[in-house]
């Protein structure tokens, strides 16, 4: 049996991305930097931050006017009002809460914390300015991509990341919020396992699998790696984009 690997590569040296960068030509800087050229077939795993501060998705909450609804939340949940109204304005319901945490269905469906609204390595203002996660995650992989198979000319995988906690186990790990030119989740019913017998419910979370991976080199603090370049990743399947990994509600036994 021949070996398998995977390598994963932070990208160094890239800015800090303002409004209006052109992030894959930054993107492109970093791999030729990491003495690297993009091949068909690697993925390029990239921080939503990075994303969002590109699309220029910052909010200022001196600008917010709390609404009734927010006040009360915020009353509960110990938050500034206007964080909290900021918060409802992209969130389609508020799932649970209780002192310090406010867990919604984002309006793109995700199942997270203060619809992912964030105040860490946002920038040097101080905490009234806070970061939205991008309008459209799967589109702005898209784009990437594109400008990819474009210039240098290669077809590669796009992840947009994001860190989340989970509801049955403590600290945070990496999720795709938007996946391009790969399979978001992989369905392996049908296939056999070792013994012959085929396999009926099994179903791989390939993007958050990847942006996981790739999580540990970005890290959470100061690191300033939101770019890891993975190459090697075993990837069959058609492209689907991160609603793939969404579970319909009807579906969710814990909702």
């Amino acid at each position: 049996m021949s070996a398998s690997q995977m390598q994963l590569i932070a990208l160094p040296g890239l800015p800090m991305v303002r409004p209006g960068d052109a992030l894959a030509d930054q993107i492109l800087a970093g791999v030729a930097a990491a003495g690297e050229t993009l091949r068909t077939g690697d993925v390029l795993v990239v921080a939503q931050k990075i994303v969002s501060k590109a699309e220029g998705r910052y909010a200022d909450i001196r600008d917010v006017t709390p609404s009734a609804r927010a006040q009360e939340l915020a009353a509960d949940v110990h938050k500034d009002p206007r964080l909290v109204e900021l918060i409802l304005s992209e969130t389609q319901s508020v799932l649970r809460h209780r002192p310090g945490v406010l867990v919604v269905v984002h309006r793109l469906g995700y199942v997270m914390a203060n619809a992912g609204i964030d105040h860490s390595n946002v920038g040097p203002d101080g905490d009234d300015h806070v970061l939205l996660l991008p309008e459209d995650p799967d589109g702005s992989a898209r784009a990437l991509r594109d400008r990819f198979a474009a210039d240098p000319g290669v077809a590669v995988g796009v992840i947009v990341s994001d860190s989340v906690g989970r509801a049955w186990r403590n600290g945070t790990v990496g999720m795709a919020l938007g996946v391009a030119g790969l399979p978001a989740l992989q369905d392996l019913r049908g296939r056999n396992d070792l013994y012959g017998r085929p396999l009926e419910v099994s179903q791989v979370a390939l993007a958050d699998e990847l942006a996981a991976a790739a999580s540990l080199l970005q890290g959470q603090a100061d690191e300033g790696m939101p770019v890891v370049l993975i190459r090697g990743a075993k990837i069959d399947g058609e492209p689907r984009d991160a609603a793939a990994l969404l579970r319909p509600a009807s579906e969710d036994l814990f909702r």
